[in-house]
């Protein structure tokens, strides 16, 4: 009886060593710096894991103002003019775009954001979706991801992007 209760014990001791490290190994915060088509910096966002999901405050500048489509593309490179290197919206499970597509949505895909008459903006979104600790839809998996800034507002149905237009401002997402 004694032998089984120190298995038992030790299994446990072990499981907790385990999630110990396995949680210190996911970060808890990661940042990304956005560019423009010029690589100029023009804004940054800071993103939280919380039990939520994934929160994201974004602040920018130098941005045409009115409604704009906000997403994670699938590879962790922004490169200018026009961050085609970040590949499509991060989609680990396959399925079609919006959160109005009966076959959506991506991971990736998140709610459109205004920017005012000074071309700046200032917002949050949580992404229940998202992780930045390990498994399928975590934002550190290989290649990495970006957060990018669309010229126009996503229709939320349309498959694959939208109709979100051009890509305006792109950040890496880092830990």
């Amino acid at each position: 009886m004694r032998v089984q209760h120190l298995a038992v014990l030790s299994a446990l001791l072990i499981s907790a060593v385990a999630a110990v490290a396995l949680a210190q190994n996911s970060p808890s915060s990661a940042h990304a710096d956005f560019i423009n088509s010029q690589g100029q910096k023009i804004g940054t966002a800071h993103l939280t894991q919380t039990p939520d999901g994934v929160k994201i405050d974004v602040r920018v500048s130098q941005l045409p103002p009115g409604t704009h489509a906000f997403h994670i593309h699938t590879v962790g490179k922004c490169e200018a003019p026009d961050f085609k290197s970040a590949g499509g919206h991060f989609n680990p499970a396959g399925k079609q775009h919006g959160k109005d597509n009966p076959m959506g949505a991506h991971v990736g895909d998140m709610m459109n954001f205004e920017v005012g008459a000074d071309g700046r903006a200032r917002f949050s979104v949580v992404n229940a979706a998202v992780t930045l600790g390990d498994g399928a839809n975590s934002l550190f998996h290989e290649g990495g991801t970006a957060l990018m800034i669309h010229e126009k507002a996503d229709d939320y149905k349309t498959d694959p992007t939208g109709n979100a237009g051009n890509r305006l401002a792109c950040g890496v997402i880092e830990k």
